[in-house]
This record gives structure tokens, sequence and C-alpha cells, in this order.
């Protein structure tokens, strides 16, 4: 395939809004490429060279692009940022500065010179960028160079979700979504949906049902529901193994003999920000291939108490890391374990277990989590009580002949946190999906107000639920607006139902953390809309702290869970 055939791929998707012409789009493309092209299409598609785990940016902003823009097509930088200006768009202006009719480069071709500018580094490696993506679109026509441009800088925003992506395979092989669900097994055990599509197109269903946890690619992490009472508890799966609630960084740990991979619940690669960590993981584990999940704690040094998450989390940064984990050391409280030496996944709670006891030795930066196992609501009561009085979050309960149900939400595992027994005090995790602009003294800042959304698992869209006005400083709204200008986009992406229409739409990327007074019908917003009843909203929202780095839109509160959370706040009359 080549790329001015995928440009015209990427036209089609923009000029459509509707997720099954989405999927009828790209099952034409995947039926007709290579494994090969496929891998590297789907990453193309996500604005990527590489699965997200992969630590390979291209490390090019606007600025850069503009200069190699210039370079390119003979023109002063003035010229380019006219262009830029008149369009919005460095894609647009790439398109109208472009003169020549292009070169029908094949798709491998221009994703190996994207990955050439990637990996440059060094002294030069800025004016070595700025060559290979001038040359690149001196190659290209004017329509594959409105797409090219955006894919370095990050704005290619194509609206495609994992979701379509996996259906659009199993259409492209079956002329149906029959292989879905072996598609998604293969997806949550790898996080690598390139590798998947390649697997896919050669070999089918049979191929992608082989896939097993392996090091290095980070595990899609299993997600718990929600319940308000050791009694619900016990009512819902019987006998459970509890264990406390932490309020930490989500850690998915590989260890691969010397060498240790920290991945976050987004699948960022935090190797090098944790190296206290690693540290540990090489000192205490027995053997020396294994994968453990667990809650990575802030330590106070001096008292050995846990530190907030907001403290916690300033240990998210690439500079001064030695510092760092000097003065806010973590601890990992390890609660489960998906390989050790061999895939363990399938494996039910109780052996998985028993196998992290054994693997896990003595230490102080590695500890197995606390756990209880009972079918008393009384003692699940009492253990939460116990962990809320000491300041945690509540507790985690589990079935204990659950498999580890990777990228999953289910009542295998159960969030029990005390706001969920009373009314609406707890937060729920909600992705931006645009922003209105602000009057008055907000007129400043740029940006007035929120628009949030939760995710619809059986619909796979984020659905309207609150507008936000409060809740950040006078500096953090100049900060979030930035953020989401990053990420705006012409119109509601597909993937977003909204019953209200913002100033700036945006691609839903940012996850903020939220808390209101209590949920209420709308007749505006589309959570939980069905068709006898109105939507579901937050009555009085605001952001708590600043953005959930640590979590991707997929980790949003959903739909589902918003509904039990009204039900409990307006039981059903006896």
């Amino acid at each position: 395939m080549t790329f001015p055939d995928l440009a015209r791929v990427f036209q089609r998707i923009d000029e459509t809004s509707a997720r099954n012409a989405m999927i009828d789009i790209l099952a034409e493309i995947y039926a007709g490429v290579s494994p090969d092209e496929a891998r590297q299409i789907t990453y193309l598609m996500q604005g990527r060279l590489a699965p997200k785990f992969v630590d390979l940016e291209f490390g090019v902003a606007s600025r850069l692009m503009m200069r190699a823009m210039a370079q390119a097509f003979d023109v002063e930088p003035d010229e380019v940022q006219a262009a830029v200006r008149d369009t919005g768009d460095v894609g647009l202006a790439a398109e109208r500065l472009t003169r020549a009719p292009g070169l029908d480069l094949d798709v491998g071709v221009v994703f190996e010179r994207l990955r050439g500018v990637a990996a440059a580094e060094g002294a030069d490696s800025q004016e070595r960028k700025i060559q290979g993506i001038a040359a690149l679109l001196r190659d290209l026509g004017p329509l594959a160079n409105r797409y090219l441009p955006r894919i370095p800088i990050g704005r290619l925003r194509l609206g495609v979700g994992d979701p379509t992506f996996m259906d659009a395979l199993s259409v492209a092989r079956t002329g149906e979504k029959a292989d879905r669900k072996a598609i998604e097994r293969a997806y949550n055990r790898t996080s690598d949906l390139g590798l998947v599509a390649r697997d896919y197109i050669q070999g089918g269903a049979e191929a992608v049902l082989q896939a097993r946890v392996r090091l290095g690619y980070p595990v899609r992490m299993a997600q718990a529901a929600r319940l308000s009472s050791g009694q619900e508890i016990v009512d819902k799966i019987g006998q459970a193994a509890v264990e406390p609630k932490l309020d930490g960084f989500r850690v998915q740990i590989h260890r691969d003999g010397g060498q240790v991979r920290v991945f976050s619940r987004n699948l960022e690669d935090m190797s090098g920000m944790f190296p206290e960590v690693s540290a540990a993981v090489l000192a205490q584990l027995a053997k020396p291939q294994a994968i453990i999940e667990g809650e990575a704690m802030g330590v106070d040094p001096a008292t050995g108490r846990f530190l907030p998450f907001q403290v916690t989390s300033s240990r998210r940064r690439r500079h001064n890391v030695e510092e760092q984990a000097q003065a806010i050391p973590l601890q990992v409280h390890a609660f489960d374990l998906l390989y050790d030496g061999e895939d363990v996944i399938d494996l039910p709670w109780t052996a998985r277990r028993e196998r992290l006891e054994a693997l896990v030795g003595p230490g102080g930066g590695v500890q197995v989590s606390e756990c209880i196992t009972t079918d008393d609501p009384e003692a699940i009561d009492a253990f939460f009580a116990q962990q809320v009085d000491a300041g945690l979050e509540g507790v985690m309960a589990k079935r204990p002949d659950s498999p580890y149900q990777a990228g999953q939400r289910n009542f295998n595992w159960i969030k029990y946190k005390a706001s969920y027994a009373s009314a609406l005090t707890d937060t729920l995790d909600c992705v931006l999906i645009g922003y209105w602009r602000g009057q008055g003294k907000r007129a400043a800042w740029g940006i007035g107000a929120l628009l949030s959304a939760v995710w619809d698992q059986d619909a796979q869209v984020f659905k309207s639920i609150a507008r936000i006005g409060t809740g950040y400083s006078d500096a953090e709204w100049v900060r979030v607006r930035e953020l989401l200008d990053a990420a705006a986009v012409p119109e509601c992406p597909p993937n977003v139902e909204s019953g209200v229409v913002p100033d700036v739409w945006t691609a839903p990327q940012i996850v903020v953390e939220v808390l209101a007074d209590e949920l209420t019908r709308s007749p505006m917003h589309v959570a939980g809309r069905t068709e006898t009843e109105p939507g579901l909203a937050l009555r009085f929202p605001r952001v708590i702290g600043f953005v959930r780095g640590d979590k991707d839109p997929a980790d949003a509160t959903t739909v589902a869970e918003v509904r039990g959370m009204y039900a409990r706040q307006h039981p059903a009359p006896a």
C-alpha cells in the first residue's frame, strides 16, 4: 500500500463521524494489505510508530515542523507561519504549500523514514529531524502532506479508538465481528495493537488465540466494579479476598534477569523514574523472570507513614530522579502475579497469591499486600473500617477463584470505599471532551468551564455528564487550557456523545478526578440516558487535583457505575 493511498483513507475517515462507517473503511484496508503493513498502518493511524509502552517519541513540536516545511518547500518561514495561521493546521498549510504531485512511496518506506526521524539523537539531532521530515515532505504530494506533518506533532486525531480497530480487523477476515473477542484477548495480554493486527491478518483467530503474557509487554490492567458494603460484596461473590485499597501509583513491574521495567496504569514506561523500585525488585524477587502488579506508595522517610497521592504523584518526573527518590521513596505493595517464568493469569486468584507470596523475599521495598479471606459481611466491614481509620480509601474485594481478567471491569474485583455507602461524596474519573471560553475574569485565561464525560462500555463511546467550572487555581486553568488546545478537534469526536456543545471540542485524552454533591437526572447530558429516562449529571462538580496522568481514558468511570451510584442514592421504595 502506498502512503498516498493511506492518506485517502485518512480523508475518508475524517469525512465520517459514524463508527460503523469507520469500521467498514478500516476493514476494507485491512483486507488488502500484508501482515506487516497491517502493523505499520495501525501504528500510523494511532499517530505512532510503536505501541504506547515503547518510549519512541518524535521530539518534534509545531515550531520544528514549520522549519522543516520552510526547508521542504523552499519558502521563507514567514510564508509557512502565514499558511498555518490562515488554515489553523500544519497539515492543511503543508497541503497548500506543496507544488509537486509527489511520489507513490510505500507505507513501509515512509514508516521507516519516520522511525529514522524519531530515533535521531545527539548534538545535531534537531537538524537531522528537520532534514528527515523536509525530505519526506518534498517526496509526497498535497493530500499526503495534509496528514504527514500531523503524525510527528501528535495531531492526526482520526477519532478511531481501539475497539473500532478490533472490530474492523474481524470484519476484514470474516465479514462480521465474530473474532472480536479473540482479537481483544490478545490485545489485553500484549497492549500492542499493531502486533495483534499483524498476527490476525496473517493467521486469523487461531493465531491471536496463541497470545500469551510476555516480558516487556504490559498486560492491560484489570479493573474493579463498585459496591457499598460488606453485605453487598458477599451477596455478589460469596467468599472474598479483601485487601486494603491504597491510593498511590498502580504499577506493573516486569523483571527479566537484571533488567526491570515499571509500567503505569496507562502503559507508560516509568522505569527511569523509580530507581529504588528497580533495586528492590532485583534484590527481593526469588525468580529472574516475573511480572507483578501492585500499588507504589510514597513514604515519609522520617515517619514511615504513607504520603498523600498528590505528594506521591510528584515522583512522575524524569529529572532530579535520585534526589526525588531520597525525598519521597516508593514502597510497592504487590497484590497480584501475572508471570513467574510462565503465564499464570488464567490461574485462580488463590493460586496466584500463593505463588506471589513465595516469589517476594524479605525487604522493605516490595511487600505483599495485607489480605483476609472471609464470607462474613461484618468481618469485611470491620476490616474496611480499620483501613479507613488508618487513612486509606477503603478495601478491594476479589473473587478467590477468579482469573486475572486483563483489560476487563467486572465483579471479580470490587472497590468498597467509605463514600459509596451514602450520598455522592466519592470522586469520579471523568474524561474531558471540550471546554467553554471564559468570560469576565476568566476571559484572560481563555477558558471558563470544562465539558466532561464517562465511558459507556456497551456503546464504546464517551458520554457527557457534567459542565465543570470550579476546582482549579488561576494558573491551573491556563495549564489545562493549554493541554486541551493541544488535543482540540474541529467537531465532536466520533467516539463522543454529548447533549451540550462546548466552544472547543477536544479528543478524549485527559482524565480528571471530579467530586460532586450528588447525581441528578438531566435532560441535557446523555450518560445513562435510555428511551424512557433522561440522562444523569453531576450536581456542583469540581475538579480535585489537576489531571490524572496515571490514568487512560479507558480507566474512566463507566456509565454502568454511574447508574449504580445513582441507584444507591435513590433506592427504590420497599
